[in-house]
């Protein structure tokens, strides 16, 4: 067994903290939420669907003897995160992570989307994050308690992606949050940091961004330079490492995880990769004729 797919941090790496994980019912939060649980966290998830929050808290404390409270929060609605603040206060007595996960995406020309399904996603991506940074942060503040907020990005923040617009604009504006309140809010000993994870694949958003046999046509793990898609546990642990104290002086920090693949995209003559030998050979005694001459 690959050493990547095994859990990283000694077990008590999170013992003793209470974490937040917007969007923990299903997918990667639900792999960080049992991580974290498994490092002796109690974990807050959160998600609009109740039900499956239910599920997924029976499914992961029975794994891990673990704790986990379940809060129905729409992230783009102010109250609700202030009430999924006071809940998580009133259950455990603290919040020491922050972990802005819930997420919503789809691949659409730009040109095809309404209005207001863009807003859709500004509003899960950027206003939910912002709600619950900003009500979380200012506890953290006003009580003079450290806090770590980790964001869940994408390389595209950086780069733009057409195809994936709403997405794009929206992870451009957590990324910059992310290094801006690394620096203002330095001062109250609040972290920030955030992770770009490349393909991971979950069955729910890997589903609607590329339905029936779309996954089989793209296959991400024959364009990624090391040739495989992300185990979940790679992600958890990397996700483990920044929101623990052994990473107290990494601050503002967006951590790619994706196998080189942003990187595969952007060199201007990568696709060289699909010349075949024979063409190189071609090519180079080509070259070397010309010198000769």
């Amino acid at each position: 067994m690959y050493q990547y797919t095994q859990p990283m941090l000694r077990e008590d790496a999170l013992k003793g903290k209470v974490a937040i994980v917007t969007g923990g019912g299903s997918g990667l939060g639900k792999a960080m939420t049992k991580y974290f649980l498994q490092l002796g966290a109690k974990v807050v998830i959160t998600s609009r669907n109740l039900e499956k929050l239910y599920g997924t808290a029976k499914e992961l404390e029975d794994q891990t003897g673990g704790r986990v409270l379940c809060v129905a929060c729409d992230v783009r609605n102010w109250d609700e995160v202030e009430a999924m603040k006071e809940a998580t206060l009133k259950e455990f007595g603290r919040i020491d992570i922050l972990l802005n996960n819930a997420a919503g995406n789809f691949i659409s020309p730009t040109e095809r989307l309404t209005h207001s399904a863009f807003d859709s996603i500004l509003d899960i991506v950027l206003k939910g994050t912002k709600n619950c940074t900003l009500s979380i942060g200012k506890h953290w503040i006003d009580s003079k308690t450290p806090g770590t907020v980790l964001n869940i990005v994408t390389t595209y923040a950086w780069t733009g992606s057409a195809y994936v617009v709403p997405s794009a604009c929206a992870k451009a504006g957590v990324l910059a949050m992310t290094r801006s309140l690394a620096v203002e809010w330095g001062k109250y000993n609040i972290r920030f940091n955030a992770i770009a994870p490349g393909p991971f694949p979950t069955k729910g958003a890997w589903d609607r961004l590329l339905p029936g046999d779309m996954k089989d046509q793209f296959d991400l793990a024959k364009k990624n330079p090391l040739k495989r898609v992300g185990e979940h546990q790679e992600l958890a642990n990397l996700a483990a490492y920044l929101v623990s104290d052994f990473s107290s002086f990494v601050n503002g920090e967006v951590v790619t995880i994706d196998g080189g693949e942003w990187l595969q995209g952007a060199g201007e003559f990568n696709m060289l990769e699909d010349i075949p030998q024979e063409m190189w050979d071609a090519l180079e005694a080509m070259i070397k004729a010309k010198k000769s001459n």
